[in-house]
Protein backbone atom coordinates (compact mmCIF):
# COMPACT_ATOMS: atom_id res chain seq x y z
CA UNK A 1 0.00 0.00 0.00
CA UNK A 2 2.60 2.51 1.06
CA UNK A 3 6.74 2.00 -0.40
CA UNK A 4 9.53 4.47 0.48
CA UNK A 5 12.77 3.88 -2.03
CA UNK A 6 16.10 5.54 -0.68
CA UNK A 7 14.47 8.76 0.79
CA UNK A 8 16.62 11.10 1.32
CA UNK A 9 16.07 14.65 3.46
CA UNK A 10 18.85 17.28 5.03
CA UNK A 11 18.21 20.06 6.62
CA UNK A 12 21.63 22.31 5.28
CA UNK A 13 24.36 20.33 5.31
CA UNK A 14 22.72 18.29 7.98
CA UNK A 15 21.44 14.77 6.74
CA UNK A 16 18.33 13.61 8.88
CA UNK A 17 16.77 11.26 6.73
CA UNK A 18 20.13 9.26 4.88
CA UNK A 19 18.36 6.41 2.16
CA UNK A 20 14.99 4.95 4.47
CA UNK A 21 13.69 2.14 2.54
CA UNK A 22 10.38 0.56 4.12
CA UNK A 23 7.32 -0.98 2.96
CA UNK A 24 3.83 -1.24 4.72
CA UNK A 25 0.81 -3.32 3.86
CA UNK A 26 -2.86 -2.65 4.24
CA UNK A 27 -3.56 -2.98 7.25
CA UNK A 28 -0.24 -2.93 9.04
CA UNK A 29 0.31 -0.78 12.16
CA UNK A 30 4.57 -0.20 12.00
CA UNK A 31 6.25 1.20 15.05
CA UNK A 32 9.09 3.70 14.50
CA UNK A 33 11.37 3.63 17.49
CA UNK A 34 14.83 5.36 18.14
CA UNK A 35 16.21 8.11 19.96
CA UNK A 36 15.27 11.76 19.39
CA UNK A 37 17.07 13.18 16.54
CA UNK A 38 17.17 9.81 14.69
CA UNK A 39 14.63 10.91 11.67
CA UNK A 40 11.18 9.76 13.09
CA UNK A 41 9.26 12.99 13.07
CA UNK A 42 10.69 13.82 9.70
CA UNK A 43 9.76 10.76 8.20
CA UNK A 44 6.57 11.23 9.07
CA UNK A 45 6.28 14.41 7.58
CA UNK A 46 7.65 13.47 4.52
CA UNK A 47 5.00 10.97 4.28
CA UNK A 48 2.34 13.62 4.23
CA UNK A 49 4.00 15.76 2.29
CA UNK A 50 4.75 18.47 4.55
CA UNK A 51 8.70 18.72 3.91
CA UNK A 52 10.01 17.82 0.34
CA UNK A 53 11.84 15.18 -0.64
CA UNK A 54 15.94 15.55 -1.89
CA UNK A 55 15.47 12.47 -2.93
CA UNK A 56 14.55 9.17 -3.39
CA UNK A 57 10.18 8.14 -3.97
CA UNK A 58 6.95 7.59 -1.77
CA UNK A 59 4.69 5.10 -3.32
CA UNK A 60 1.05 5.29 -2.29
CA UNK A 61 -0.01 2.29 -4.75
CA UNK A 62 1.01 3.05 -8.19
CA UNK A 63 1.60 6.87 -8.24
CA UNK A 64 4.59 8.50 -6.54
CA UNK A 65 3.52 11.44 -4.63
CA UNK A 66 6.87 12.81 -3.79
CA UNK A 67 7.26 14.14 -7.09
CA UNK A 68 7.50 17.96 -6.73
CA UNK A 69 5.05 19.13 -9.37
CA UNK A 70 2.14 16.99 -7.43
CA UNK A 71 -0.70 18.86 -5.75
CA UNK A 72 -0.32 17.27 -1.98
CA UNK A 73 -4.02 18.23 -1.17
CA UNK A 74 -5.61 15.10 -2.52
CA UNK A 75 -2.69 13.14 -0.94
CA UNK A 76 -3.32 14.47 2.31
CA UNK A 77 -6.86 13.41 2.00
CA UNK A 78 -5.67 9.94 1.68
CA UNK A 79 -3.12 9.96 4.26
CA UNK A 80 -3.95 11.54 8.07
CA UNK A 81 -1.69 12.71 10.49
CA UNK A 82 -1.62 13.18 13.89
CA UNK A 83 0.66 15.25 16.32
CA UNK A 84 2.05 15.32 19.86
CA UNK A 85 0.42 19.11 19.72
CA UNK A 86 -3.35 18.76 19.41
CA UNK A 87 -3.56 21.94 17.32
CA UNK A 88 -6.83 22.34 17.66
CA UNK A 89 -8.65 25.79 17.41
CA UNK A 90 -9.30 27.25 20.85
CA UNK A 91 -12.05 29.50 19.74
CA UNK A 92 -14.54 26.47 17.90
CA UNK A 93 -16.18 23.27 20.02
CA UNK A 94 -14.89 20.12 19.55
CA UNK A 95 -17.70 19.55 16.70
CA UNK A 96 -16.57 22.46 14.86
CA UNK A 97 -12.82 21.37 14.90
CA UNK A 98 -14.04 18.05 13.47
CA UNK A 99 -16.30 19.60 11.26
CA UNK A 100 -14.19 22.27 9.68
CA UNK A 101 -12.00 20.42 7.15
CA UNK A 102 -14.53 17.96 5.40
CA UNK A 103 -16.82 20.90 4.98
CA UNK A 104 -13.97 22.64 3.32
CA UNK A 105 -12.02 20.37 1.54
CA UNK A 106 -14.49 17.64 0.95
CA UNK A 107 -17.37 20.01 0.34
CA UNK A 108 -19.86 18.18 2.73
CA UNK A 109 -22.80 20.01 4.32
CA UNK A 110 -22.80 20.02 8.22
CA UNK A 111 -26.10 18.57 8.50
CA UNK A 112 -24.73 15.67 5.60
CA UNK A 113 -21.39 15.55 7.92
CA UNK A 114 -22.84 15.61 11.25
CA UNK A 115 -24.38 11.94 11.43
CA UNK A 116 -20.91 10.78 10.75
CA UNK A 117 -19.02 12.94 12.96
CA UNK A 118 -21.49 12.26 15.73
CA UNK A 119 -20.61 8.53 15.41
CA UNK A 120 -16.83 8.98 15.67
CA UNK A 121 -17.00 10.86 18.88
CA UNK A 122 -19.62 8.31 20.26
CA UNK A 123 -17.18 5.34 19.23
CA UNK A 124 -14.38 7.17 20.73
CA UNK A 125 -16.26 7.92 24.02
CA UNK A 126 -16.53 11.79 23.58
CA UNK A 127 -20.05 11.89 22.72
CA UNK A 128 -20.38 14.05 25.49
CA UNK A 129 -18.15 16.50 24.88
CA UNK A 130 -18.76 17.15 21.39
CA UNK A 131 -19.93 21.08 22.09
CA UNK A 132 -16.87 21.68 24.71
CA UNK A 133 -14.45 23.76 23.45
CA UNK A 134 -10.87 22.58 23.67
CA UNK A 135 -9.70 24.71 27.34
CA UNK A 136 -12.97 22.63 28.41
CA UNK A 137 -11.35 19.03 27.68
CA UNK A 138 -8.09 16.88 29.42
CA UNK A 139 -5.21 16.62 27.68
CA UNK A 140 -6.11 12.75 26.63
CA UNK A 141 -9.47 14.03 25.26
CA UNK A 142 -7.86 16.52 22.81
CA UNK A 143 -5.76 14.43 21.67
CA UNK A 144 -8.93 11.59 20.96
CA UNK A 145 -10.94 15.37 19.00
CA UNK A 146 -7.70 15.21 17.19
CA UNK A 147 -7.52 11.76 16.08
CA UNK A 148 -11.53 12.01 15.07
CA UNK A 149 -10.58 15.01 13.40
CA UNK A 150 -8.21 13.28 11.10
CA UNK A 151 -10.63 10.41 10.99
CA UNK A 152 -13.17 12.69 9.18
CA UNK A 153 -11.31 13.18 6.28
CA UNK A 154 -11.68 9.44 5.75
CA UNK A 155 -8.30 8.63 5.12
CA UNK A 156 -6.85 4.99 3.97
CA UNK A 157 -3.36 5.52 5.87
CA UNK A 158 -2.94 7.21 9.18
CA UNK A 159 0.70 8.68 10.76
CA UNK A 160 1.11 9.30 14.33
CA UNK A 161 3.71 11.57 15.39
CA UNK A 162 4.45 10.93 19.17
CA UNK A 163 1.02 11.57 20.30
CA UNK A 164 1.56 10.65 23.66
CA UNK A 165 4.31 12.65 24.74
CA UNK A 166 2.37 15.52 25.87
CA UNK A 167 0.25 13.95 28.12
CA UNK A 168 0.10 13.04 31.89
CA UNK A 169 0.88 9.25 32.33
CA UNK A 170 -2.55 8.74 33.64
CA UNK A 171 -3.85 9.84 30.12
CA UNK A 172 -1.54 7.88 27.94
CA UNK A 173 -3.99 4.74 27.98
CA UNK A 174 -7.35 6.29 26.98
CA UNK A 175 -5.41 7.33 23.80
CA UNK A 176 -3.37 3.57 23.04
CA UNK A 177 -6.93 2.59 23.04
CA UNK A 178 -7.99 4.64 20.14
CA UNK A 179 -4.61 3.14 18.33
CA UNK A 180 -5.74 -0.66 19.23
CA UNK A 181 -9.58 -0.20 17.67
CA UNK A 182 -8.28 1.74 14.62
CA UNK A 183 -6.01 -1.49 14.24
CA UNK A 184 -9.12 -3.91 15.18
CA UNK A 185 -10.76 -1.96 11.97
CA UNK A 186 -8.12 -3.21 9.79
CA UNK A 187 -6.73 0.70 9.09
CA UNK A 188 -2.95 1.40 8.18
CA UNK A 189 -1.05 2.85 10.60
CA UNK A 190 2.57 4.07 11.03
CA UNK A 191 3.76 5.37 14.19
CA UNK A 192 6.27 7.29 15.98
CA UNK A 193 6.38 6.22 19.47
CA UNK A 194 8.25 5.82 22.90
CA UNK A 195 5.32 3.37 24.44
CA UNK A 196 7.74 0.61 23.94
CA UNK A 197 5.35 -1.97 26.03
CA UNK A 198 2.48 -0.90 23.25
CA UNK A 199 4.89 -1.19 20.51
CA UNK A 200 6.04 -4.91 21.63
CA UNK A 201 2.16 -5.66 22.19
CA UNK A 202 0.30 -4.12 19.64
CA UNK A 203 2.46 -3.26 16.13
CA UNK A 204 2.88 -5.97 13.23
CA UNK A 205 6.21 -4.56 12.38
CA UNK A 206 8.87 -2.01 14.66
CA UNK A 207 11.56 -0.61 12.89
CA UNK A 208 14.42 1.18 14.70
CA UNK A 209 16.04 4.20 13.30
CA UNK A 210 19.30 5.56 13.99
CA UNK A 211 21.21 8.81 12.27
CA UNK A 212 18.26 8.77 9.80
CA UNK A 213 18.50 5.46 8.53
CA UNK A 214 16.32 1.69 9.42
CA UNK A 215 19.39 -0.24 11.27
CA UNK A 216 17.04 -3.27 12.24
CA UNK A 217 12.95 -4.09 11.62
CA UNK A 218 10.94 -7.15 12.59
CA UNK A 219 8.45 -8.58 14.37
CA UNK A 220 8.02 -7.34 17.87
CA UNK A 221 9.25 -10.68 19.25
CA UNK A 222 12.67 -10.32 17.28
CA UNK A 223 12.90 -6.98 17.85
CA UNK A 224 12.28 -6.84 21.34
CA UNK A 225 12.90 -10.05 22.31
CA UNK A 226 16.58 -11.32 20.81
CA UNK A 227 17.92 -7.41 18.72
CA UNK A 228 20.70 -8.50 15.88
CA UNK A 229 22.19 -4.67 16.43
CA UNK A 230 24.44 -3.52 19.18
CA UNK A 231 22.84 -0.41 18.62
CA UNK A 232 19.77 -1.58 18.70
CA UNK A 233 20.15 -3.73 22.18
CA UNK A 234 21.61 -0.52 23.58
CA UNK A 235 18.75 1.90 22.45
CA UNK A 236 16.54 -0.94 24.36
CA UNK A 237 18.21 -1.42 27.74
CA UNK A 238 18.37 1.87 27.93
CA UNK A 239 14.33 2.61 27.48
CA UNK A 240 12.73 -0.34 29.00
Amino acid sequence: MLRLENVQKSFGDTKILDGISLEVSKGEMVCLIGASGSGKSTLLRCLNLLEPLDDGAIWLGDQDIAEPSLDPQPIRQRIGIVFQSFNLFPHMTAEENVMLAPRRVRRVSRDTLRPEVTALFERFGLADRMQHYPDQLSGGQQQRVAIVRALAMRPQIMLFDEITSALDPELVGEVLEVLKALKADGMTMVLATHEMAFARDVADRVCFLDRGRILESGTPEQMFGAPKEARTRDFLARVL
